[in-house]
């Protein structure tokens, strides 16, 4: 998985970050954490799956303590190379053994975002819960940005490519992911699905839509030229940002747990 990572890093921001699609699915889960960030501001913060460090530098340039981690070296080079504040620290590291890195409660916060957390099958998951609780301070937050099972835009796309085994691909054990010519082991999980596995150390507050309207970064050629038609989806994503029903049928959802 690694190596997987490293040879996408530098291609990463190019094909997404600063894409059109990329950008209003990403400013979709600013809106909602900055909600989280303003109710009980974290005198620090881990992210998890940083990639190439634009989460990681957002909350860094609010002055938020940031330690920023991936497994890939490349991903953490070029996120590196992207700032130079004081507060925000990039560190290679696997998320399966990241709880023995950080002392007990050093953190207010736990952020995952874009399904860096779909790489690890359920058993793999479910004990990242279980380590990951002993790094968070009592009543700490984790957000994470997860794929879901049950994305329209996935199985409209295949219907009408007529590639038809490849509809429900999301439903099966797991499928291979294309993430900038590599492909990627990758697990889907439904909102019901994070409740089951962190219910032992986490309690799950709520969950919200992220691209239910804008479409997956893979349409990015087909929409970045028709700029009304982009806006006109994001005004509908808007009307139902809030809609956790829609969750399991969006691009990616943004859900938030509470360490209990």
């Amino acid at each position: 998985m690694k190596a997987d990572f490293d040879n996408a890093a530098s291609k990463y921001d190019a094909t997404f970050t600063h894409t059109v699609i990329g950008s209003m699915q990403r400013a979709l889960v600013y809106e909602q954490l900055a909600v989280h960030l303003k109710a009980s501001p974290p005198k620090k913060i881990l992210e998890i799956n940083c990639g190439t460090g634009e989460d990681a530098i957002w909350l860094g340039k609010q002055h938020f303590e940031v330690i920023a981690t991936d497994i890939s070296e490349k991903m953490i080079e070029v996120a590196q190379s992207k700032t130079s504040l004081e507060k925000l620290r990039f560190v290679q590291s696997d998320m399966n053994g990241i709880h023995k890195e950080f002392s007990p409660n050093s953190f207010e916060l736990i952020l995952s975002n874009f399904g860096g957390l779909n790489c690890l099958a359920p058993v793999e998951l479910a004990t990242f819960f279980e380590n990951i609780a002993s790094v968070l301070k009592p009543n700490g937050k984790m957000i994470l940005v997860i794929m879901p099972k049950n994305t329209i835009w996935e199985q409209s796309y295949f219907l009408l490519k007529m590639e038809f085994k490849k509809i429900f691909r999301r439903k099966g054990a797991f499928a291979m992911a294309n993430v900038d010519g590599e492909k990627v082991k990758t697990y889907y999980y439904n909102p019901k699905d994070i409740v089951n596995l962190a219910n032992t150390k986490f309690a799950v507050r709520e969950w919200k839509p992220i691209g239910f309207f804008i479409p997956p970064s893979y349409l990015e050629t087909f929409f970045k030229n028709k700029p009304k038609l982009i806006s006109f989806l994001n005004v509908l994503e808007q009307n139902v940002k809030n809609a956790s029903w829609l969750a399991k049928y969006a691009d990616h959802y943004l859900i938030v747990l509470q360490k209990k």
